[in-house]
C-alpha cells in the first residue's frame, strides 16, 4: 500500500447557486385566447393541463401544490397562495407561478390560462338556455301564485329560500335559476287546533 501523494489529490467542488426567491405578486397574468373562450372551455382546458402536466416532468406533489395554489389566486386568496408556495419551499425567481422551483431544481412552468381567464372570457347562455330560463321563471312563478290563491296562504307569511338565502323581496326570474334548482318555501302560520 502506498501513501497518496498530496500533489495527486484533487478536490471536489460544488458549486451551489441558489435561486432569488421573489413573493407571490398580486398581478395576475392578463392573456387573450386565440378564440373566444366559454368558462366551460376554459375549465376543461385547465382541467387537461392538470391531468397530463405531471406525466412529463417534475414531482405530482409539487404539481399538486401547485394546482392548489393556482385555485387560491384565482380566488382571490393571495395569502393563501403564498401560504401554500412557501410550505412547500417553492421559489418564484419573478414572483409568478408561470415560473417557479422546487427544493431540487426542478422547473415548473403555469400556462396564464391556469392563473386567470382570458380577457376575451364569454357567457354560455346562448338562446336556447335563455328560453329554458325564462320557461323555468314563469313556472316558479305560477307556483309562488298558486300558493296563495289555492291555500290561501298570505304572502307575508311565506318565506322563500333559494341557494340558502333568503330570496323574499328577490323577484324569482333575479335569481338565475337552472334546472333542477330547488326552491324551498317555509309557510309561517300559526296551527290552528280543530
Amino acid at each position: 500500500m502506498g501513501v497518496a501523494n498530496s500533489r495527486d489529490y484533487q478536490p471536489t467542488i460544488t458549486v451551489v447557486l441558489k435561486r432569488r426567491n421573489e413573493p407571490l405578486k398580486k398581478d395576475k397574468p392578463k392573456w387573450k385566447s386565440e378564440y373566444p373562450m366559454t368558462e366551460g372551455q376554459l375549465r376543461s382546458k385547465r382541467d387537461e393541463f392538470w391531468d397530463t402536466a405531471p406525466a412529463f416532468d417534475g414531482c405530482k406533489e409539487i404539481w399538486d401544490v401547485l394546482k392548489a395554489a393556482a385555485v387560491a389566486i384565482e380566488c382571490n386568496d393571495h395569502e393563501l397562495a403564498q401560504a401554500i408556495v412557501d410550505g412547500a419551499s417553492i421559489t418564484l425567481p419573478r414572483g409568478s407561478l408561470m415560473e417557479c422551483y422546487d427544493e431540487l431544481g426542478n422547473r415548473y412552468q403555469l400556462p396564464a390560462y391556469c392563473l386567470a381567464p382570458p380577457v376575451n372570457l364569454v357567457s354560455e347562455c346562448n338562446d336556447h338556455n335563455v328560453s329554458e330560463h325564462s320557461e323555468l321563471q314563469e313556472k316558479k312563478e305560477k307556483e309562488f301564485q298558486q300558493l296563495q290563491i289555492q291555500e290561501d296562504i298570505d304572502a307575508t307569511k311565506q318565506r322563500w329560500f333559494f341557494s340558502g338565502k333568503l330570496t323574499d323581496k328577490t323577484r324569482l326570474q333575479d335569481t338565475k335559476l337552472q334546472k333542477d334548482f330547488v326552491i324551498q318555501v317555509i309557510i309561517n302560520q300559526p296551527i290552528v287546533p280543530n
